[in-house]
């Protein structure tokens, strides 16, 4: 018997994606993506799903606020926000919530939480108490963990240098942060506008992985790149073990919890 599974993804409007050639998220800026023969649109309505559907292609949508969810009222919630804390889904959401990383507790936020850490309980599905604390730090890839990462140097518009799947040097230009200061003119009694562009510059030898996408609005201190040490350009446009592992969580979960209310 064949099992079909109807998924929606709902986002920012501008998503901050990093791996931006394995996001579905993707699909809000170009339309459409696929990832690994998988096949993401964008739609601007909650009815618009069934039609990508019936095409077997998973639907992506701006609603950053979830208000599909209580529109279409599906049996499972899957909150893959990973923002390291809960930003408002509620256990009430559907039959069976399930929540990625810390942040969660089960019986409280949702009915299950998938662990994101790196080691050996990722992907493992939590039935009873919560994931392992935000440690801080990026999993090590390569010899490297937090080097790997870069970080926008202060506030900003991103203005990307070098693409997905390029091979860097440590010190390479790869971005620009485009800053805006306002000032007060005296002499005109008005505002004076002054831009800037501080450099975004490669931290260690690799292959640029992932990359936020282009004219984003950041904080100071966002990751705006990953680099890969282990150099392989294939990486760059296939699902990672740490994913493939967090994925299969949701999906147990998602399988077996649904079996059971039903």
């Amino acid at each position: 018997m064949a099992l079909w599974l109807r998924v929606l993804c709902l986002d920012l409007e501008r998503p901050l994606v990093i791996r931006r050639s394995v996001a579905f998220a993707s699909a809000l800026y170009e339309g459409r993506i696929t990832v690994e023969g998988a096949q993401a649109d964008r739609i601007y309505f909650a009815d618009e799903a069934v039609y990508v559907w019936g095409n077997n292609g998973i639907p992506v949508m701006v609603d950053p606020e979830g208000r599909a969810i209580s529109a279409i009222g599906p049996d499972v919630v899957v909150d893959a926000i990973l923002a390291k804390t809960n930003t408002g889904t509620h256990i009430t959401d559907a039959p069976v919530v399930i929540a990625c990383g810390p942040g969660f507790s089960v019986g409280v936020d949702c009915h299950a939480v998938v662990e994101t850490q790196r080691g050996h309980d990722l992907g493992r599905v939590l039935r009873q108490g919560s994931a392992q604390p935000n440690t801080g730090l990026p999993g090590e890839i390569g010899g490297e963990s937090a080097r790997r990462v870069v970080r926008a140097p202060e506030a900003g518009i991103v203005v990307s240098r070098r693409a997905i799947g390029d091979r860097v040097k440590a010190g390479d230009l790869i971005a620009e942060i485009e800053v805006t200061s306002v000032a007060r003119d005296g002499a005109r009694s008005g505002e004076r506008k002054a831009v800037r562009h501080a450099e975004v510059r490669a931290t260690i030898d690799g292959i640029l992985r992932g990359m936020i996408h282009d004219g984003i609005e950041v904080p100071g201190g966002l990751k705006i790149a990953d680099i890969d040490p282990r150099a392989d350009v294939s990486h760059c446009y296939a699902i990672s073990d740490k994913a493939l592992a967090i994925g299969g969580g949701v999906v147990e979960a998602a399988l077996s919890m649904r079996a059971a209310y039903n």
